[in-house]
């Protein structure tokens, strides 16, 4: 299957360069792909085949603010800076910790990069692949457009693959649907470590002055198989200590911890948003005079509507002023989670709860309904900020394995029902062109999160300082909320706990400043932590007097902790070479509850130019770095990153991953060749981004993504 996907894609490319001529434009605008869409265009210009049809190029993109139902517009993705980078699950600048193979659960190095709610969700650790409603991108377009998208590393055996489509087609000005399809097979460069992931999502949007909707339908069904890390790091770091004795020992026969064992996630969301517009048409060519049409205070003169003026030559469309906006959002997730283990390991748990064999099975249905009220910025002069009032409705019900003492069949699935209603209200001005700001709150009335608050804020502001720009910003927030549902109840064959946990108080602030003409960005962040919540780690001695036995639980650490983070990304360009570095520095006040890196590093050198003036290429290295520290592991039977064992613990890091890479971009196609991890077998081999979880040696990759409108 994948030589014919990658057979169609390079036919693609080939009828691409030969049977179309259209300009091209490589500016990078973020983005980064969650659609993926790529759009290298700035004019539509007619096709050069015999056919005189012009086929329009233009599309618009936007996010969806999940908590007031807004639009957010983005720049079409015209990426081809950092396309080599994109599969990539560590990150494109390297700062996450994975378990070396493509696919597997990771969590950022960056504490300011992790969410800000205490979540122990099954998901978080893939978030590179599972899209919530918020991060997806809806298209509008005027020609059908599609995406194919494809990277490979490998053979049959070891290699891995993603194919990703994405296709988006309007019906009229106002309609829009398409869908995504993503496709991730990471078969693993050691023994029983396969990842399969799969996605679709259709989705849907109307948008008018008035009434608009977006729905987003996912299914996703996450599957990896567990090896719990290789069973001596010296394989790794010392081979020539092992009973390898230093011999061609490939990655796959090294020995690993679990066999016969897996992690199941599968999920089911339903993201609805719609709202409905209270206003007015202002004829642009007259304003004023339409403002006297409408000076009336009450909505119902302000929602008289104006003659509606064809758009012919000389005319000017009248403009639609929000005067109040109603907007209803509704989501729906099923989530479920299974941990299978048919061959228990000797040596590994130092508990079981539910009888051998048994699946751990978490489940949590969630239902969230959301409404709010607006009133808007600019219909009036006084009307300076968007003003809302909110209700939020919280429904939960979470599915555990419970035991019931001396009864015949012990074990039974036990339903915990949780319901809570926030209300809240915001403030913010987006239209300035120099000064933006927002400030909100909400707190729980009713319900299993009471007491809970949440207050934030934040101003953007650009200025001029001797005719040079400048950005500088601000946010700020103070949280007090219940850790999640699975931190305070979990029960499964080897882990099981009920706790009564206090409320988690945060407070952060955060300051950046930009200087484009320099091409530098300094963020610097500082929150302090209350009662911050972990999975603490009780392992215990073996009675071999070598191995230890898996036993955790859920802690709070009650005096606060402080973390701090000073951020600098520094870009430079001359001619044709370009070097961009972002260098992170964090301080954690609590190594052994919340351990960090002090430093994270990345660098990319690379030379851009044109070749017969079509085929944009850049040639270049880079490489990321982190200092050593006492890094969390990942414990298989709860997919988490938890605390290690602080009697046997270990440092990872301070090893540099270096590659090499060339990167195109012709007419509609983007593609690349990466040597990954060039740097293996120089220097001290000491390559982990997890405790006991090597990273995957040197391979070459491939990427190929293609554009189509017809």
């Amino acid at each position: 299957m994948v030589k014919r996907i990658l057979y169609l894609m390079l036919f693609a490319v080939s009828t691409i360069a030969n049977g179309q001529n259209f300009k091209q434009n490589t500016e990078s605008s973020g983005g980064l792909g969650h659609g993926e869409v790529f759009n290298p265009f700035k004019e539509h210009p007619k096709d050069s085949t015999k056919s005189d049809v012009v086929v329009p190029k233009e599309i618009h993109q936007w996010k969806i603010d999940r908590k007031l139902g807004n639009r957010i517009e983005i720049n079409a993705d015209t990426l081809q800076f950092m396309f080599q980078n994109w599969h990539l699950t560590e990150g494109v600048n390297g700062e996450y910790n994975h378990l070396g193979n493509m696919g597997t659960p990771r969590e950022s190095r960056i504490y300011f990069n992790r969410p800000t709610s205490t979540t122990f969700d099954f998901l978080q650790p893939f978030d590179y692949f599972f899209i919530t409603p918020d991060r997806f991108i809806f298209t509008d377009t005027k020609s059908p457009y599609t995406n194919l998208s494809y990277h490979s590393s490998g053979n049959k055996v070891d290699g891995d693959d993603r194919f990703r489509a994405y296709f988006t087609t309007n019906a009229g000005k106002h309609f829009g649907v398409g869908f995504l399809f993503d496709y991730l097979y990471g078969r693993g460069r050691y023994d029983k470590q396969s990842t399969s992931q799969i996605n679709f999502s259709l989705f849907s949007f109307y948008k008018s002055d008035k009434y608009n909707y977006h729905l987003l339908a996912s299914r996703y069904r996450m599957k990896q198989r567990e090896n719990g890390g290789i069973t001596d790091d010296r394989y790794i770091t010392r081979p020539e200590d092992t009973d390898g004795g230093g011999s061609n020992m490939g990655t796959a026969d090294i020995p690993v911890k679990l066999d016969a064992t897996w992690s199941r996630n599968e999920v089911y969301d339903i993201f609805f948003t719609h709202n409905y517009n209270w206003g007015y048409y202002r004829n642009n060519e007259s304003k004023s005079a339409d403002t006297t049409n409408v000076a009336s205070d009450s909505i119902k003169a302000m929602t008289k509507t104006m003659p509606v003026i064809e758009e012919n030559e000389g005319s000017v469309a009248p403009e639609f002023v929000s005067v109040a906006r109603l907007t209803h959002t509704a989501d729906v997730m099923f989530l479920r989670h299974q941990y299978i283990n048919h061959r228990l390991p000797n040596n590994y748990y130092a508990d079981t709860y539910l009888p051998h064999d048994s699946v751990d099975d978490a489940n949590d249905l969630s239902i969230n309904n959301r409404v709010s009220l607006s009133l808007c910025e600019g219909f009036r002069k006084w009307a300076f900020a968007n003003i809302t009032a909110f209700a939020e409705y919280k429904y939960d019900r979470y599915r555990l394995p419970d035991t019931i003492t001396g009864a015949p069949s012990p074990e039974y699935e036990k339903n915990y029902n949780e319901h809570s209603l926030f209300v809240g209200g915001e403030i913010s001005s987006t239209r300035g062109k120099h000064l933006r700001y927002h400030a909100g709150g909400a707190t729980a009335i009713i319900g299993e999160e009471l007491g809970a608050f949440s207050i934030d804020g934040g101003i953007d502001c650009n200025f001029k300082l001797r005719k040079r720009d400048f950005n500088v910003s601000a946010k700020a927030f103070i949280k007090n909320n219940r850790p999640s549902f699975f931190y305070r109840h979990y029960h499964s064959e080897h882990f099981w706990w009920d706790n009564d946990l206090a409320k988690e108080f945060r407070t952060r602030i955060e300051g950046s400043i930009e200087v484009p003409f320099t091409r530098t960005k300094l963020d610097v962040k500082f929150e302090n932590v209350k009662n911050y919540t972990y999975i603490a780690n009780h392992s215990i001695l073996a009675p071999n007097g070598k191995d230890y036995l898996n036993r955790f639980n859920v802690e709070q650490e009650t005096k606060s902790i402080q973390v701090f983070a000073a951020s600098l990304k520094q870009d430079f360009k001359y001619k044709i070479f370009n070097l961009n570095t972002e260098v992170t520095y964090q301080h954690s006040s609590n190594q052994r509850v919340l351990p960090l890196p002090h430093l994270n590093a990345y660098a990319n050198f690379y030379l851009k130019f044109t070749i017969a003036k079509v085929l944009h290429t850049e040639l270049g290295a880079d490489a990321w770095y982190f200092t050593s520290y006492y890094a969390p592991e990942y414990m298989p039977a709860l997919g988490q990153f938890v605390q290690q064992n602080q009697a046997d613990k270990i440092k990872i890091g301070n090893y540099p991953v270096a590659s090499v890479y060339a990167n195109f971009l012709l007419k509609k196609t983007r593609f690349y060749v990466k040597y990954y991890h060039v740097n293996k077998g120089l220097g001290k081999s000491n390559y982990f981004l997890t405790p006991h979880h090597p990273l995957t040696p040197s391979v070459l990759w491939f990427g190929l993504s293609c554009n189509f409108y017809n």
